[in-house]
């Protein structure tokens, strides 16, 4: 570490919500030029703190002590931390999709001409300097709508690294890249470090955390369980405090017989939007009570082809998708949901979950149909399926009428494949459906995967964790640049096979 002295300290934190604590006698501190990574499962008081952190609970809403630079700081709101250099780089984005990016990256600090003009052409220069001097290869003029959400991540990191801020907090800042931006993304914390500058590296990805973390703080039910330096962190210690228990094979796929083809995909060619091509020459197949995995770094197609099987994005040009023998409607995601194919999506705040909504009308939305009779709902079936779901999944809330909103991802994610799976699908596409959440989630997930295939549905599962992808899968598929770049079984992937396939030069496998 570039100093030892201590930037950041809280002492004896408590923050209660209610009958609810949140945070109990929480102890945590940060020395400059110091990476913290900060590890526990969701509900384990992380959010709580950040937000006591950057001032979104203000003083006097919260007991114990907070000092920056070893003066107590009283801070008022979120602007009072900023200006104390403390900057939040959040987990869901906050974007205005129809501006550029440099437009984003100075939003509340544009620079302007006479002191009322927005200066559009020295904006950009400044946008181009700064992605550029971060290694960030993104056209400032590029609108911030049709930017991937790992780019927006990246866009959400640079906007952070533009406002001077002596200590970061980056909340899952990763959970969205994909491999070759988390090494652009690690490169850059390692240059603030250098520069003194202080994070705060909150991930369930372990793997990162031990190699950028100079010390780990664990979180458990609200409270610090312990402080290690790096050297005496290892994976099985942190998950050990995480969840109060060992887990020795998260990856516990379950050996399966697949049944009879239930899917298929045949030369299928998808244009997007503006009929720029987007997939081509796609081909698979996917059994019944098998999970296929679909890899490929950032702009592969992988996120888009689950769409295009959906019925939610792009113009078929070529090929043909058969469910259970049928041709599958395209561009009609209601008729796509009859007939029994079900999506989780990767982005479940904005496009999986009303938020402001009960658990319950969360849940019931895929099945509304019917739980009807002449356009009636009836209530009383729909709260008992609703109740075997909530029970079945194990979602952790106060009841079907608490606000899904205020769910930890892990249980809002729980609360989006459950009402996937309120129609019996006879196959259910998973988009990163861990991405953002704890480990004892990921155990949850991973075990209802190995549910639902021994009930004889098949599973379409994206995921950018190369040990994920490996581990739960039956076979393998690598997109790449919109087609496929190599297909594995499971027992002859590896992750430098995958990698490769990813990135080309792998012809031999096309048909593996």
């Amino acid at each position: 570490m570039a100093s030892q002295s201590v930037i950041l300290r809280a002492q004896h934190l408590t923050k209660r919500f209610g009958g609810v604590t949140a945070l109990r006698e929480v102890e945590f501190e940060l020395n400059a030029g110091e990476i913290h990574a900060l590890c526990g499962e969701n509900g384990a008081g992380k959010s709580t703190l950040i937000k006591v952190l950057s001032g979104v609970y203000p003083h006097g809403t919260y007991e114990g002590r907070l000092a920056v630079d070893g003066h107590e700081a009283r801070f008022r709101s979120s602007r009072d931390a900023a200006a104390a250099g403390i900057g939040v780089i959040h987990q869901e984005l906050a974007f205005v999709d129809d501006m550029s990016v440099a437009d984003n990256l100075f939003l509340g600090q544009e620079l302007t001409r006479w002191g009322f003009w927005v200066d559009s052409a020295a904006t950009h220069r400044r946008a181009a300097a700064v992605l550029s001097t971060f290694g960030v290869p993104l056209d400032p003029g590029a609108r911030m709508g049709d930017l991937g959400v790992g780019q927006k991540q990246l866009v959400e990191i640079v906007k952070a690294l533009t406002r001077d801020s002596r200590i970061l907090i980056l909340d899952e800042p990763t959970a969205a890249l994909a491999q070759h931006e988390v090494e652009v993304l690690l490169r850059i914390l390692g240059e603030l470090r250098a520069r003194g500058i202080a994070c705060i590296y909150i991930s369930h990805r372990l793997s990162e955390v031990f190699r950028v973390a100079d010390r780990v703080t664990v979180l458990r039910d609200g409270a610090t369980v312990c402080t290690l330096p790096r050297a005496d962190a290892d994976e099985a210690t942190v998950v050990r405090h995480m969840v109060g228990r060992e887990i020795t094979d998260l990856f516990a796929r379950s050996a399966s017989t697949p049944g009879d083809t239930v899917l298929k995909v045949q030369d299928l060619a998808v244009a997007g939007p503006r009929g720029r091509g987007r997939l081509r020459d796609v081909s698979f197949e996917l059994r019944a009570g098998e999970v296929l995995g679909i890899g490929g770094l950032m702009g592969a197609g992988r996120t888009e082809l689950l769409m295009h099987l959906f019925g939610a994005w792009g113009r078929r040009t070529a090929g043909s998708v058969t469910l259970m023998g049928r041709v599958l409607p395209e561009g009609n995601a209601r008729a796509v949901l009859k007939w029994g194919l079900a999506l989780v999506t990767e982005d479940r705040r904005r496009l999986g979950l009303f938020l402001e909504e009960s658990v319950g009308f969360n849940l019931s939305l895929s099945a509304i149909g019917e739980m009807s009779r002449a356009g009636i709902i009836r209530g009383a079936q729909e709260c008992a399926r609703n109740a075997q779901w909530l029970a079945s999944l194990q979602v952790k809330a106060a009841g079907l009428g608490a606000v899904v909103g205020r769910l930890s991802g892990g249980n809002q994610q729980k609360v989006v494949i459950g009402r996937s799976l309120m129609r019996a699908p006879r196959v259910v596409m998973l988009d990163e459906p861990t991405r953002g959440i704890d480990i004892g989630a990921k155990f949850e997930i991973y075990a209802l995967i190995n549910r639902l295939t021994a009930e004889g549905c098949a599973v379409l599962l994206v995921s950018s964790e190369l040990p994920e992808l490996i581990g739960m899968s039956d076979r393998i598929l690598m997109l790449r640049d919109g087609t496929v770049g190599g297909t594995f079984e499971r027992a002859k992937a590896t992750p430098e096979l995958l990698m490769q396939a990813a990135l080309g030069g792998l012809p031999e496998l096309m048909a593996g």
